[in-house]
C-alpha cells in the first residue's frame, strides 16, 4: 500500500528539555512542541505574539496544557536534512556564497527596521532576564556551576591559582583572576542602570533562524538588551555553533549532519602550552579560525547591524566595554567550563582572559579584521 502523503508523523527530536514532533495532518505540515516548564511555555506563547508584528514567524495554531507540560502546535517550515536553517548556509564548504550574503542582508535589514521602531532605554527589570540577569542572581546558573568550587586548569594547577600567574596568550600578556571574574560578572547584572533594549527573539542562534528567513523559538522573545543580542549572535556564530555545541551535544544535529563534518574546521587549535613554575608564567598559543561562511556572517552582522546601531545609540562610546559583560556571561554560563575536555577548557579560559582584559576589542576578539575587506 502506498503511504498517504497527507498523513505522517515523526520522528521525534529532543532539544534541551523540549521535544519536537513533525507531522502532516490532512496535507498540512505542522510541528508539535512539548515543553515541560509551564513558565517557559507561557513565555513562548507571549513571545510569539509580540514578535509577529515585526518579524516573520510560523503561525501558532493552538496551545494546550497536557499532563506534565504544555503542547504547542505550530506551522511547520520546510526544514529537512541539512536544509532550512541558517546553520545549513554556514555549513556550506568553501567560500561564502551569494545565498549567504543575501540571507545576511535580509536578516540585518529586518533587525534594523524592528530596532529602529522599538528601541527604548529601559530599567533592567523590564528586559527579558533569562539569559543574563537570571543567571547572575543568587541560585542562578553561575552559582549552579561555580559557587564554592575549584577545578583543574592543567595538571595540579587549578583555575583559582591562575591569579598568581601571568598568562601569555598568543604573545599577549594577560591576567585572569577567576574569583574576581565571577564577582565582576554578578555585579554587572546587579545594577539599575537603564539599558538600550529592542524587540527581538533574544537568542539569535543559527538553529533559531530559519532559511528562508524566519525566527524560531520564542521563550526569550521580547524587549532584549541590544548589547546582549549582539554578543549572543557573534559568540554563537564564531564559537558555540560550530565548535562547542556540536562537540558536547552532537545528537542535536541528527538532521543537520554537515555540522559535524565541519567540526574539524571550526574547532580551535591549541598549538602550544607551557607552564613555568619558577616565574609563574603560562604560555598558550592557539588559533581559532571558523569556517569562511561563519566568519563572513559574523562580519556582515557587525558591519551592517552592530556598527550602525552603535552609531545611533552609543555615539563615541567604547563598544567593547558595552559588549563585554554579555560576552563573558555567554562564555561562562552556557557550558560549565569545568566539564569541558582539558584542551577545550584551556582555550575557553584563554578566551575568557582576552574578554576580561581592560583593552578588550571585539574586532580583534572575533577576528573581524581578517574579513573586513574579503566580505562583499
Amino acid at each position: 500500500m502506498t503511504p498517504n502523503p497527507r498523513w505522517s508523523i515523526g520522528p521525534i527530536r529532543r532539544f534541551t528539555r523540549n521535544l519536537l514532533l513533525p507531522a502532516t495532518v490532512a496535507g498540512h505540515p505542522i510541528m508539535l512542541k512539548y515543553t515541560r516548564d509551564p513558565s517557559e511555555a507561557l513565555a513562548e506563547i507571549r513571545g510569539h505574539q509580540v514578535l509577529a508584528d515585526h518579524y516573520r514567524v510560523p503561525a501558532l495554531h493552538t496551545h494546550q496544557r497536557v499532563p506534565g507540560g504544555h503542547l504547542l502546535l505550530y506551522e511547520r517550515l520546510p526544514v529537512g536534512t541539512d536544509s532550512g536553517l541558517l546553520l545549513d548556509l554556514l555549513n556550506q564548504p568553501g567560500e561564502p556564497t551569494n545565498e549567504l550574503r543575501d540571507y545576511m542582508t535580509a536578516l540585518t535589514e529586518a533587525y534594523r527596521k524592528a530596532m529602529s521602531t522599538t528601541a527604548r532605554l529601559l530599567h533592567p527589570r523590564h528586559i527579558v532576564r533569562k539569559l543574563y540577569w537570571d543567571r547572575a542572581q543568587p541560585g542562578g546558573r553561575l552559582d549552579d556551576y561555580y559557587l564554592g568550587r575549584d577545578y583543574p586548569f592543567h595538571g595540579p594547577l587549578t583555575v583559582s591559582e591562575l591569579t598568581n600567574h601571568t598568562l601569555i596568550v598568543n604573545n599577549r600578556e594577560l591576567h585572569l583572576d577567576w574569583h574576581h571574574t565571577l564577582t565582576w560578572i554578578r555585579d554587572q547584572f546587579a545594577t539599575d542602570e537603564p539599558i538600550w533594549a529592542a524587540l527581538t527573539q533574544g537568542d539569535p542562534t543559527d538553529v533559531n533562524l530559519a532559511y528562508p528567513l524566519a525566527w524560531l523559538d520564542y521563550d526569550t522573545a521580547g524587549m532584549n538588551s541590544l548589547p546582549g543580542e549582539f554578543a549572543n549572535f557573534l559568540w554563537y556564530t564564531t564559537a558555540l555553533g560550530g565548535w562547542l555545541v556540536p562537540t558536547y551535544n552532537p545528537t542535536a544535529f541528527t538532521d543537520h549532519p554537515a555540522t559535524l563534518d565541519q567540526l574539524p574546521i571550526n574547532r580551535p587549535k591549541l598549538h602550544w602550552l607551557a607552564i613555568e613554575p619558577r616565574t609563574r608564567t603560562i604560555r598558550i598559543d592557539y588559533s581559532t579560525t571558523p569556517a569562511p561562511a561563519r566568519q563572513a556572517a559574523a562580519n556582515w552582522y557587525w558591519k551592517h547591524l552592530v556598527e550602525p546601531t552603535a552609531a545611533d545609540l552609543w555615539p563615541g562610546q567604547d563598544l567593547g566595554q558595552l559588549l563585554r559583560p554579555y560576552l563573558v556571561m555567554r562564555i561562562l554560563a552556557i557550558y560549565n567550563v569545568a566539564d569541558l575536555e582539558a584542551r577545550d577548557r584551556m582555550i575557553i579560559l584563554a578566551r575568557l582572559a582576552e574578554a576580561m582584559d581592560p583593552g578588550f576589542n571585539p574586532i580583534t576578539f572575533f577576528h573581524l579584521e581578517e574579513t573586513l575587506c574579503a566580505t562583499p
